[in-house]
């Protein structure tokens, strides 16, 4: 090597160890002739990866819907999608991972909510994720429980109630039992019209004629309404007729009722949303409705076993055939499991006219 050459070979060094290289995508430092930093466009690529790979499932584009409108815990997405807690918590993992779902602590629940302090190319993800979700056939339903889910956070005499009724039985009171509590909470029942629509044998209404100013059970079966009607007589309860007639298109004169009452009926309806709907016409102005009916469930065999034609309903489902009557002031909660299988769960849904 020439002297020339060397000089040359050494300044180059010289300016190696020193020199940076900026530009709008990268930012690289030289030491010692060994490149070191962050290339932008690769971590840009990353980012954009592991985003993508987090969105593929359309579960987490559910989760994702959901977050945008309000934090949540594990169990109100349960309630919301009707999803197992541990598939939940797996894909709320992956979304938490790549960076999208933040989460809080408080007290012993842990709440989730896209992440605000997510990375900008990462947050381009959010109303793309948002936009898919849209087009999924859970979209509606999930929308309509994140409703009523953060309308029950809000009601704290609902709250209460259930933590009262949770403890009700747990412990063995002398006297204390469901039936009694029952005969309490029906002396305070104001004087109403009551339609007890789909009553069978008529075992509420004879309970609520007891109080009710009237009392107009439907029934479709002849011989059911024939048989409720002797026995109404036979016990004196003269505010209680029976009538013959269907779900959907009931025997009751418009806006003449001031409650109606579906009590495990509407699953055997041909068609419940036309049946809320009747429900809708019979009520006076700030009449009530109260569905009280299986949740939805899978076993077929109640089909066979009990007539059922529909095996329950989702509470997406009765908030929308509700919401689309005309319904306001819905609510809709689980108000009991059963212990033993195939555990049934019964599902209240209330409206106000």
């Amino acid at each position: 090597m020439t002297y020339q050459d060397k000089k040359i070979y050494l300044y180059h060094r010289a300016s190696i160890r020193n020199y940076r290289i900026r530009c709008p995508d990268r930012i690289v430092k030289f030491s010692g002739g060994v490149a070191r930093g962050i290339d932008r466009p690769i971590r840009r690529m990353t980012i954009m990866l592991k985003s993508l790979r987090a969105l593929a499932d359309p579960t987490r584009l559910r989760i994702m819907a959901l977050l945008e409108r309000d934090e949540l815990s594990v169990h109100e997405l349960q309630q919301i999608s009707r999803l197992g807690q541990s598939r939940i918590s797996t894909h709320l993992g992956l979304l938490q991972e790549a960076g999208l779902v933040h989460s809080r602590r408080e007290g012993k629940r842990t709440f989730y909510r896209l992440n605000p302090l997510a990375d900008s190319m990462a947050r381009e993800f959010f109303p793309l994720a948002i936009r898919a979700a849209r087009e999924l056939p859970e979209y509606e339903a999930d929308q309509l429980n994140l409703k009523r889910i953060l309308a029950l956070r809000h009601d704290q005499a609902k709250l209460l109630f259930d933590q009262v009724a949770g403890r009700f039985d747990r412990r063995y009171g002398p006297g204390r039992s469901w039936q009694a509590v029952g005969q309490l909470l029906l002396r305070v029942l104001p004087p109403l019209v009551i339609a007890d629509l789909g009553s069978g044998e008529g075992l509420i209404s004879e309970l609520l004629a007891r109080r009710a100013r009237k009392v107009i059970a439907v029934d479709n079966s002849e011989k059911i309404v024939v048989f409720g009607a002797a026995k109404a007589r036979k016990n004196g309860l003269k505010n209680l007729e029976f009538r013959l007639g269907d779900l959907e298109a009931p025997p009751i004169e418009p806006a003449s009722v001031d409650l109606v009452i579906l009590s495990q009926a509407l699953h055997h309806a041909r068609n419940p949303a036309r049946a809320i709907a009747s429900s809708h016409g019979i009520l006076r102005a700030g009449g009530q409705i109260m569905i009280l009916d299986l949740l939805q469930h899978s076993f077929a065999q109640a089909r066979e076993l009990y007539g059922d034609t529909w095996q329950g309903f989702a509470e997406g489902d009765l908030h929308r055939w509700l919401e689309a009557a005309g319904f306001k002031k819905i609510e809709i909660s689980v108000v009991a499991r059963e212990e033993q299988p195939p555990h049934f769960q019964t599902v209240l849904a209330a409206g106000e006219k």
